[in-house]
């Protein structure tokens, strides 16, 4: 995957590609579940690991902005924006949740 420089992006391609990274990470992570749920636990492992790429793709992009704004250039607030964001939290913390719970179910043999 490529590393997307915000500098040649605008402020609205900048939340797109948030969106589109961790909407890409949230629906690896929700077929994991669907795939061990099914008994594809090598599927669930592996689709869990592609979901953890796109979000180290929005967390890069997420770190650029604090870089920029922690040199002075502040970032303009948006609906688009802070939806982004929420976007990409949200899909954290079910990428944690779905992976312990995985964990949990291997190791009760469910």
């Amino acid at each position: 995957m490529d590393k997307v420089n915000i500098a040649e992006l605008t402020e609205e391609q900048i939340s797109f590609q948030l969106i589109l990274h961790s909407g890409s990470a949230r629906s690896k992570v929700i077929q994991a579940l669907t795939e061990y749920r099914n008994e594809n636990v090598e599927g669930a492992d592996e689709l869990l690991k592609e979901a953890k790429q796109d979000l180290r793709a929005a967390h890069d992009i997420h770190f650029q902005m604090v870089k920029k704004e922690a040199g002075g250039t502040q970032t303009p607030f948006s609906l688009l924006l802070m939806h982004a964001e929420d976007h990409l939290m949200s899909t954290v913390t079910m990428k944690d949740l779905v992976k312990e719970l995985l964990e949990l179910f291997k190791s009760r043999s469910l």
